[in-house]
């Protein structure tokens, strides 16, 4: 799964990496579902970036509360789930990260630790997101998708988040396709030792800590 993770780039790496311009980018060291989480679309001419809360809220949804529930979604049913099948033809993301976080659990220790790409400073998960409305009330949110651990990974958790490269990001994107399978086939394992870890403090634990001392390696 993915339940926090992290982006301290400056804007200009986002924006020469991912091609987008954005207003405006404060660093955050420990994202947790509810906030705001940076995000790209396709739009009719280009990509357009802005933030959504992370945890989807259906359009259809009578309280706002279910989103805490859907910060992830299963790659493998998301063309079978209510909740996310009309969105992965139409409502496709990229969610933006330099590192996430999971955890190594001794008994009852949690050892959290980083995980970054070795080779690219900007991860890119594969989302998708919905608009929901109530009144004068709106809320764009979104969802990581999740698929089976890599060899990497599965020392930690048997699931991972979705890492799409250039090539597969572009696919995701893309407004023309909307076949399921085709899509669903961009969402696979990142392949094995392409990425890299490291202990971080258990302060990672509580989501009110957010301060740069977190990135520290122990």
């Amino acid at each position: 799964m993915c339940g926090r993770f992290t982006l301290a780039l400056s804007k200009e790496v986002i924006e020469s990496t991912l091609d987008v311009y954005l207003d405006v980018l404060e660093p955050s060291y420990n994202i947790a579902p509810t906030q705001r989480v940076l995000s790209i679309v396709q739009g009719k001419e280009e990509k357009r970036a802005g933030f959504m809360r992370w945890g989807l809220i259906p359009s259809w949804a009578k309280d706002k509360k279910i989103g805490s529930r859907m910060i992830n979604a299963r790659s493998e049913t998301v063309d079978k789930k209510p909740s996310f099948k009309h969105l992965l033809s139409r409502r496709r993301c990229l969610i933006v990260a330099d590192g996430f976080y999971e955890w190594d659990q001794h008994g009852k220790e949690k050892q959290p630790y980083r995980f970054l790409l070795k080779n690219n400073p900007v991860i890119t998960f594969a989302g998708l997101w919905d608009r929901w409305e109530e009144e004068d009330n709106e809320i764009i949110s979104c969802t990581i998708l999740t698929t089976d651990a890599n060899e990497d990974m599965n020392k930690f958790h048997h699931r991972m988040p979705v890492i799409l490269d250039e090539q597969k990001r572009e696919k995701w994107l893309d407004r023309s396709i909307t076949n399921h399978e085709s899509l669903k086939s961009l969402l696979t394992p990142l392949p094995e030792g392409e990425i890299t870890y490291y202990p971080v403090s258990k302060n990672v634990n509580s989501p009110k800590n957010n301060h740069s001392e977190l990135l520290n390696s122990l």
